[in-house]
């Protein structure tokens, strides 16, 4: 089996790859140039995976890569994800997260057509949601340009699917994190901090919106979710989630009791943090994965944020 994974260099790519290798795979990875090296969560991976410069902006560069890798399995892990940041350059999220997979999903119908195809779809495509527990049938109403990118790239894979009859597969994830996520994200921004402060190295943490509540997992759950859908007979979308929400001011609470800190004690609500429309509740029902794919998540919520404050407090030292 040979696996080709654009965003191979961030959190899931990086659980993924380990996964895939672990069962024999050749592993293949699609990484943007840029004047730094941004391989740091696969280094310890080196000379297990063959890494590819490519970019999602790039149909020709994503032809040619398909093309002479040949691969058995797709995994379209590549976006820009940051909600925040999706405010202030849509145009470019749009173009990456969206128009991007239209562009792999090309290049794979006219050079790999037999290949697997995995698209990293999200609960963010909920926005403002319609019912709770959001399930697959539940209707899309994206409240950000990342939302409205990831709706796009879902709905044109579902369309290859049917038009092309590409083996394509969406997973719609929930919140996953790990002590692996990019500072940017508000789990590892939280861990981060609370470390920092329990060493004397940072007074405060400045937050946003403290209700918003989410359905969070860990990470390399998820990705075995992701790799269990492609070995399935035919192609379909899941809901993959833990069934459980919290919001943030619960991950804030539980992060710093694992120190014996009071968060009250630390955290700045910073209004400029706020989305200009904001996703209230996150709740995913997977009860379709548990049921056709055998699946369901490991680590329990208190699990998962001691997990990050442990990493990041063993960093500190």
């Amino acid at each position: 089996m040979k696996a080709l994974i654009t965003g191979i260099t961030g959190q899931d790519g990086s659980y993924l790859a380990e996964l895939l290798l672990a069962k024999g795979y050749e592993v293949h990875g699609i990484v943007r140039r840029s004047s730094t090296s941004g391989t740091g969560r696969i280094d310890h991976l080196a000379g297990g995976v063959v890494l590819h410069d490519g970019d999602l902006n790039d149909g020709a560069g994503l032809a040619r890569i398909v093309r002479s890798v040949s691969p058995t399995e797709v995994y379209n892990l590549a976006a820009q994800s940051h909600v925040h940041v999706s405010f202030a350059q849509p145009a470019y999220t749009a173009a990456t997260t969206g128009v991007g997979t239209l562009l792999l999903l090309d290049a794979v119908r006219e050079h790999a057509p037999a290949a697997r195809f995995y698209q990293a779809s999200s609960s963010e495509m909920f926005g403002q949601v319609a019912e709770t527990p959001q399930r697959e049938s539940t209707p899309f109403h994206p409240r950000s340009p990342y939302g409205c990118a990831k709706l796009y790239a879902h709905w044109i894979t579902v369309n290859y699917r049917e038009s092309y009859g590409l083996h394509a597969s969406c997973g719609i994830l929930f919140n996953h994190e790990s002590p692996r996520r990019g500072e940017e994200f508000v789990t590892r921004k939280i861990a981060k901090a609370v470390a920092r402060i329990a060493n004397g190295k940072q007074l405060h943490l400045k937050l946003g919106n403290l209700d918003a509540r989410r359905d969070w997992g860990f990470a390399g759950d998820y990705v075995k979710a992701m790799w269990l859908m492609l070995q399935q007979d035919k192609p379909d979308d899941y809901v993959i989630a833990t069934g459980e929400t919290h919001t943030v001011r619960s991950f804030v609470s539980a992060a710093f009791e694992h120190v014996g800190m009071d968060w009250k004690d630390h955290v700045i609500i910073d209004e400029q943090l706020y989305r200009p429309a904001e996703v209230d509740l996150l709740l995913g029902d997977a009860s379709k994965a548990k049921k056709a794919l055998g699946w369901s998540p490991s680590m329990t919520f208190v699990q998962l944020v001691h997990s990050m404050v442990d990493a990041e407090m063993a960093s500190e030292c």
